[in-house]
């Protein structure tokens, strides 16, 4: 399975997830996290601590790599142009896009969805990153709304939470941070992968 994770704004939560889908894929057959971001935020995360469960490499390795994993995920560069865009929606199984819960027009999310229209590109959904608790409704009325305008988007949603930017200080995946909801955090994750391979499943049903 090929998952690409993209964004044309930063601080959505796009290493977070790329490297927390890797983890989990991980859980489930060898993964390779490929790290095209210029900033190299996953490598330079994996080698605060003592490295993650998985395989971190850049991305020129993915023809020598690519071959030796069941799973990869990529970590894109941010603001990439439509081109990029669209050579990573037609490469990979599932483009996933985070998005932190603010309205439709910020953040870069409605050009990101109109450009996936203009190609056709269906092999994407939408990830909601950095919900904020109760009483707070913003990620619910960012998910009503892209239900309304009949985007994919994941059920799953990601708390904003304390614990990620923990793990990225320490080195380490969410599960093993120091903090009180470092296992919810986790579990946000492991929903998530498990709705990708549902997702993936359906797919090779369909083709």
């Amino acid at each position: 399975m090929h998952i690409a994770v993209a964004s044309y704004k930063g601080g959505v939560g796009k290493t977070t997830t790329a490297v927390h889908v890797a983890a989990y894929l991980n859980t489930l057959a060898p993964t390779l996290l490929l790290d095209g971001d210029r900033t190299r935020n996953a490598t330079e995360w994996s080698e605060r601590g003592e490295g993650f469960p998985f395989t971190v490499a850049d991305i020129a390795s993915a023809m020598k790599l690519a071959g030796k994993f069941k799973h990869s995920v990529v970590d894109t560069g941010q603001q990439p142009t439509e081109k990029d865009l669209k050579a990573l929606a037609e490469g990979c199984d599932l483009l996933i896009i985070p998005a932190v819960p603010l309205a439709l027009d910020t953040g870069g999310l409605r050009q990101t969805i109109e450009a996936l229209h203009r190609m056709n590109q269906t092999r994407y959904r939408v990830l909601i990153t950095k919900a904020p608790p109760p009483p707070e409704t913003e990620a619910q009325q960012l998910k009503a709304m892209l239900d309304e305008l009949k985007v994919p988007v994941f059920k799953t949603t990601i708390p904003r939470l304390k614990a990620f930017s923990k793990a990225s200080a320490s080195g380490c995946v969410v599960i093993q941070a120091d903090d009180p909801r470092a296992d919810r955090a986790w579990e946000a994750y492991k929903a998530v992968g498990k709705e990708i391979v549902t997702y993936a499943r359906s797919q090779q049903k369909n083709a």
